[in-house]
Order: C-alpha cells, then structure tokens, then sequence
C-alpha cells in the first residue's frame, strides 16, 4: 500500500494503477477506523480491481463548538488495518494540501440539504459536498462508497454527482451495527458506559417506530413514541425524528411510498444519529 500526502504522488499512482484498464473504487473516511469503514473497502473490492481510501478530517464540515479538534487521529493503526485489507493507496493529504492559500471555492446543494443534519448543523453539506467533489477529482475513481449510517449525507452526494455529471457509481453500503444493534461510528468511543448503554435507545427507538408505521400507525404517533423514548434515556437535545422520502428526504407525514426514518440526538457530550428503512406494504 503506497500512502501518498500530495498530488503529483497521487496521480503518479493512480495513472500506474489504472494503466491495467481495472476501475479503480475509493472509499472516503474521516479515519479512527472500525468495522463499519472496513465493509466499504470489502465492498469496494468486490466491485473494482483497485481500492484507494482516504483520510482527512475535514474542517469545513464542522461547525461552531463541534468536535473537530476532539476528533479522533490514529492513521498508524489505520494504515495498518487499510494494509491487512489489501488497499493500494492510502491518500492522507495535510488540510494546506487539500485547502492551499488563496482557497476560495464552495460546493452547496439547495432541497436534500435543507432538513435533518443540514438544519441541526449549518454549513455541515457544503463542507461534505466540497471536500467529496475535490477527492472525486484528485482521485478520479470510477466507483465511491458511501456508508447509509450518514444517510442524509449519501442522499447529497448521489445528488451532487447526478446534477454535475461526474461519471462515479455511488454505491450505499448498509449501517454496520454492534452486535447489540448500535450503529459504529467513530464517535462512539465517547460515550461512557453508562451512555453506551442509553445509546441503545437510539437503533430501538426508530426499529419500533417504524414497525408501528408499517402495521398502520399514523406517523405522528409512531414519531412521538420515538422521541419519548429518547428523553426517556437521556437523549437531550434530539434533534429530529423524522420520517422521509427514501431518495428526496423530503418529509412525510403518510407512508404511501418508499421512505426512511431518521434521527438524530445528544447523549452526553456525543452526538449519535441513525436511520432506518420504512417499507408501506409490510
């Protein structure tokens, strides 16, 4: 595995790699990777001959008072995991490579962006949507894999890629879960025990939710269940509960077509969000 920090080396490699005609997939991290990051580069295997990952905690994506120097760093034991799983590059540029002097430009979507993540942290898509679009043309993949944990944020980037026209397969990769049922995330390793155990609330939460909306619950119902059973273990702020359009996020208040049902809400200091499929003719 070549891990490369500027973009000549980058293109060097990436032209090297393509040059036996095989397509070329990447999956974009935030690194402190887990199990649910090592399912994208599986997958990624199982749909191009070369598998690129990167690395970088990308500052334009957090906002006022979040996490971003709390975010966790380990690329050693990264690499290292991104090695075992046979990965040929590791792209980890520095925030001066990826956003140099002078930097003046901005990726922003209108509609899938407006709910969800996109109300509760302000600027957070713009920041997704510029650092993907500047990986999509430093690494020029054929595919990229997205994780449906960050649902909303792989709504964006289908959207981004349809409007622009990049020739990238998107491909969503199911949430990975404990074996509990908590969604892995990075960010877990903030919670104390006691909250890792209050975080279950989260995947129960949405799961019964949504069986109440399949058997015929009105979604305003179903919703406020959900919710009351957040505040009940300590969830404070919740953000949303929300159920949405599976390809728009538009909001529903009848589930007549395909959806998702999301949330979003605070345990602790950590953040914690999860998502999960609502099918109306269950």
């Amino acid at each position: 595995m070549q891990t490369l920090r500027d973009l000549p080396s980058l293109r060097a490699a990436v032209a090297a790699l393509k040059s036996d005609g095989k397509p070329l997939a990447l999956v974009p991290t935030m690194g402190a990777l887990h199990e649910g990051h090592m399912a994208l580069v599986e997958e990624a295997r199982r749909h191009a001959g070369h598998v690129a990952v990167s690395i970088f905690v990308n500052p334009r994506q957090f906002g006022v008072n979040e996490d971003l120097d709390a975010y966790p760093r380990r690329e050693a034991k990264d690499a290292q995991m991104l090695q075992s799983a046979g990965v040929d590059i590791l792209w980890a540029p520095t925030v001066e490579v990826m956003y140099p002097a002078g930097y003046a430009t901005n990726i922003s979507l209108s509609g899938v962006t407006e709910g969800l993540d996109g109300a509760a942290r302000p600027g957070h898509f713009d920041g997704v949507a510029t650092v993907v679009t500047k990986l999509f043309n430093q690494v020029q993949p054929h595919v990229a894999l997205f994780g449906e944990k960050d649902y909303q944020q792989l709504a964006v980037i289908r959207q981004m890629v349809r409007d622009l026209d990049m020739p990238i397969e998107i491909i969503g990769v199911p949430t990975q879960r404990a074996e509990d049922g908590l969604a892995l995330s990075s960010r877990n390793a903030y919670l104390t025990g006691d909250e890792r155990k209050d975080a279950l609330a989260l995947p129960r939460a949405l799961g019964e939710a949504a069986r109440q909306m399949e058997k015929g619950a009105t979604v305003d119902a179903a919703t406020a269940k959900a919710i009351a059973m957040l505040a009940a273990h300590g969830f404070d702020p919740i953000d949303y509960v929300t159920l949405c359009d599976a390809v728009t996020l538009e909001p529903m208040t009848v589930l007549d077509r395909p959806a998702r049902l999301l949330g979003a809400a605070k345990l602790g200091r950590t953040r914690l969000i999860d998502n999960i499929a609502v099918d109306r003719g269950a």
